[in-house]
């Protein structure tokens, strides 16, 4: 539920695209926005798993998107280039599919 940090789910989508996070808008029990504009996003975690992340990256990667919905932190180019570069570091550092290269 992002609408208690004061965005839709169809902001918070494009707002973390916007620092390489991606998420769907997605519709939470009982929304009362529709379901083009959503009060939800939803987080695919079997895109984060396959590169072979766990526990601490997914608490990192939580970290990084409760900055960028942070309203305090909008419009601010450093907290935005800060997330930018730790997603790019988290990235580097589980290349796509070397998990599943390793385990062949």
């Amino acid at each position: 539920d992002v609408k208690k940090r004061g965005f839709s789910g169809k902001e918070s989508s494009v707002v973390l695209d916007e620092v390489n996070i991606t998420v769907n808008k997605n519709m939470i029990p009982f929304d009362t926005e529709s379901p083009f504009v959503t009060s939800g996003i939803r987080l695919g975690t079997p895109s984060v798993t396959t590169r072979g992340m766990r526990e601490k990256e997914m608490d990192e990667i939580a970290e990084l998107i409760s900055m960028t919905l942070d309203r305090k932190h909008e419009g601010n180019s450093a907290v935005q280039k800060e997330v930018k570069e730790r997603v790019k570091r988290l990235v580097d550092a589980f290349p796509l599919y070397a998990e599943l290269r390793r385990q062949l």
